[in-house]
């Protein structure tokens, strides 16, 4: 890696705190009485409870939702063997990954073992900790045994991810690629480059599918695998054959199926007209594949090429499948992750990538999801539906084969239970940031207000690595340049980006002087101080380069008052013509997922109408971020219970909003707590058209949504995207005083896809 990734990556594992976990209590420890629940005497109930019954474990401790990810440091990415603690980051990583994408609690665990039988006696004495176990970087040959040996003495799934994670992913995309080829699995021949953990596992998983294994050549850094070769383990020796050839090139001739788990460039583009017609090239290693996958289709068009990387089509990566088999496993409280789970995974992840995109999922493709075919055989990680076809899928699997302790009774409610992992955390702007990153080949041009801020010139370095946007600063250059240096920025100014100074850059802000006095003359602002206001460098130099069409979005604010940039922006850059007003929608990111709130800044107290309008506005943006809108209109009364004017307003405004949209699920009014609670919801009104946890919740005053959406981010530390402009004519965003880096990076590519909507299609 270079030295920027490298120094980066460290900052990022070192600040603000190091690593990459924490623990949090779940429950509350405010008074005498909670810690006499929670330690003595109390605890002594659920400890004789266990005591008399192991499986109240998973009632009464966090062990139903916990995993170990566990590993001795032998075979660590492509590091090799660095040892147990060197692995640790690796192992935290992957723990985050359970946590973001399946709502999975994760110890790490490294243990500096390598031998295999003193491993597996730590292991399996941390039976009782977990509910399943994440075995992670083993060298091969020994992860076979270890697996094998903890699988036979442990009452609960022990899955070694290097090889079971890859198999799934893999064999998904093998049963896409055959089928868009129009090939079966027990017809083709298959050569691997590698015969390693993961290479093994993938090549089991499809015999076990169909493929023959007579049909399999496999090879690997020793060339290939044939008998009598004197270096062969028992899994090996099941697809050793009889050969003359001992090279990769020797044995291509008419094989379907490249399956490359190895080396960098070992697959030389020459070689590829021995293949079959219509070949599938899987070329895995990372991140530099056995074949450019450019290489590979100049040199064989006809073929389906695979990667293991994001900037390719076809990502074969294990974290399709992982965080959502250890979901379904523990759901069902899994004794074990057997073959008939695996194939479960297998098959929901390949009829993802062939069941039509609903809305929710276009969006979350960057609104134009790929179509089933030659570069789309296997979903993205980021395809909403992935947890909620997989999971259930593997928890099914369980319960048919006798090794689920607590059967699912009603598949549909757990679906509905699974929706609350889908958008959480950094997911929720991913399809945002797809949209985005779909233009980066001529991304909209962006002008911050504040370009001197260091957290504006951070998040824009990183919008620069990301190719989301075309920076332009409102600042002096010297400045800018000295600041960039100092924090160790890589942006090149006047290349990169743009750099405007209102007070001295005269071609340019010269000849918006005239404009800015026309819009502004009757918001007062007298014509002697337009051009004072718009030489200082600021929110109406911005807004101004918007309106004149120098930059396609623009982003102020984040120093000041809020409402004072708003005041500056809004003569210049008005609302829609068919909006009567502008609102402010904010986002919380919470554990239990995401909840928008509007409005939470402009609107003092908002008639039924408006109301009305800014439900409609603020479901679209729900919309824009994949997710399907489900809007509680809040009061003080619960569907009907007050006759106050707040009340009245808001049983109009549902009115209103059921006229206008029909297809919105929407109710109300109600309070608070029977929005996010469907259980209550149900005591209240059976007949509710809303089902499920609302995620937008729309206010009856600016009292009202400002403070809850401040009382729910720092009593529930919840992550603050916006707030967001509804309305405006133009994408501008206002970023609030205490706006983090990220923040600004998430305000901007909201801005970019707003701006990449107007464009001409």
């Amino acid at each position: 890696m270079d030295d920027d990734i490298r120094k980066a990556a460290l900052d990022y594992h070192r600040l603000p705190r190091p690593g990459k976990l924490a623990i949090e209590a779940t429950k509350r420890m405010a008074s005498q009485r909670d810690l006499a629940l929670a330690y003595s005497p109390g605890v002594a109930a659920p400890c004789l409870a266990i005591a008399e019954n192991s499986d109240a474990a998973f009632d009464y401790t966090a062990r139903g939702n916990l995993v170990g990810v566990i590993s001795n440091g032998t075979a660590v990415l492509g590091l090799g063997a660095i040892g147990a603690l060197a692995s640790k980051p690796v192992m935290e990583g992957k723990a985050v990954l359970f946590k973001k994408f399946a709502g999975i609690d994760v110890f790490d665990i490294e243990v500096d073992l390598t031998d295999p039988e003193r491993f597996c006696d730590v292991v399996a004495a941390l039976e009782p900790t977990f509910g399943a176990i994440n075995l992670e970087d083993i060298k091969a040959p020994e992860c076979f045994a270890i697996e094998a040996e903890l699988r036979r003495r442990m009452k609960i799934p022990v899955f070694h991810d290097d090889q079971h994670g890859t198999a799934i992913t893999v064999a998904a995309a093998v049963r896409n690629g055959l089928l868009v080829q129009g090939k079966k699995l027990g017809e083709v021949r298959l050569v691997t480059s590698g015969a390693g953990a993961a290479a093994m596992a993938c090549v089991d998983l499809l015999v076990a599918m169909g493929l023959r294994a007579e049909n399999v050549t496999l090879t690997d850094i020793k060339g290939v695998v044939h008998k009598g070769r004197p270096d062969l383990d028992e899994r090996m020796a099941r697809y050793a054959h009889e050969t003359d050839a001992r090279t990769l090139a020797e044995v291509l001739d008419g094989v379907d199926i490249f399956m490359g788990l190895s080396a960098p460039n070992v697959l030389k583009p020459e070689w590829l007209a021995r293949l079959a017609a219509k070949p599938l090239i899987l070329a895995l290693a990372n991140p530099v594949p056995e074949i450019d996958p450019a290489a590979a289709r100049a040199a064989r068009p006809d073929a389906i090429v695979a990667t293991g990387r994001s900037d390719y089509p076809n990502q074969v990566n294990n974290v399709l499948c992982f965080p959502f088999i250890f979901r379904g496993a523990l759901d069902v409280g899994a004794t074990a992750i057997n073959q008939e789970m695996e194939i479960a995974a297998v098959e929901a992840i390949a009829s993802l990538a062939r069941v039509e995109a609903s809305e929710v999922v276009a969006a979350a493709y960057g609104g134009m999801p790929p179509a089933f075919g030659p570069e789309y055989i296997i979903p993205k990680p980021f395809d909403p539906r992935l947890i909620l076809e997989i999971a259930p899928a593997v928890a099914k699997a369980a319960m048919d084969t006798g090794v689920a302790r607590r059967p699912i009774a009603d598949f549909d409610a757990y679906r509905r239970e699974l929706e609350r992992f889908v958008f959480r955390s950094g997911q929720l702007m991913r399809p945002v940031f797809e949209r985005a990153r779909a233009a980066r080949a001529n991304p909209p041009r962006l002008v911050y207000a504040e370009g001197e801020d260091e957290r504006m010139l951070r998040a824009v370095q990183t919008l620069l690595d990301e190719r989301l946007v075309r920076p332009i600063l409102i600042g002096r250059a010297p400045v800018i340049a000295a600041r960039a240096k100092e924090m160790g920025l890589r942006m090149r100014i006047g290349e990169e980006v743009r750099v405007l100074d209102p007070a001295t850059d005269d071609a340019v802000f010269e000849p918006l002087i005239a404009d800015y006095q026309r819009l502004a003359g009757r918001r007062g602002i007298p014509p002697d101080a337009a051009a004072p206001r718009l030489r200082a460098r600021g929110t109406v130099a911005a807004a101004m380069l918007l309106h004149a069409g120098e930059a396609d979005g623009a982003v102020c604010g984040g120093s000041g008052d809020w409402w004072r940039h708003m005041l500056l922006a809004m003569p210049i850059i008005p609302r829609r013509p068919e909006v009567g007003r502008i609102y402010a929608l904010s986002a919380l990111i919470l554990q239990a997922g995401a909840l928008f709130i509007c409005d939470t800044h402009i609107n003092v107290d908002p008639t039924a109408e408006q109301v009305t309008e800014m439900t409609l506005l603020a479901a679209e943006m729900v919309r824009a971020f994949g997710l399907t809108p489900k809007a509680a209109l809040l009061s003080h009364s619960s569907f009907g219970a007050s006759n106050s004017p707040s009340a009245r307003k808001m049983r109009t405004a549902l009115a209103m909003i059921r006229e206008r949209d029909p297809r919105l699920e929407v109710d109300g009014e109600m309070h608070a707590d029977a929005a996010l609670s469907e259980a209550i919801r149900e005591r209240a009104v059976p007949d509710s058209t809303l089902k499920g946890t609302a995620n937008l919740l729309v206010m009856p005053s600016l009292d009202a949504a400002n403070i809850a959406f401040n009382l729910l981010k720092a009593a529930a530390d919840g992550l603050v995207v916006g707030p967001l402009l509804l309305g405006m004519s133009k994408p501008l965003q206002v970023l609030v005083p205490n706006v983090t880096a990220r923040g600004i990076v998430n305000v901007s590519a909201v801005a970019a896809d707003q701006a990449l909507s107007l464009r001409p299609a």
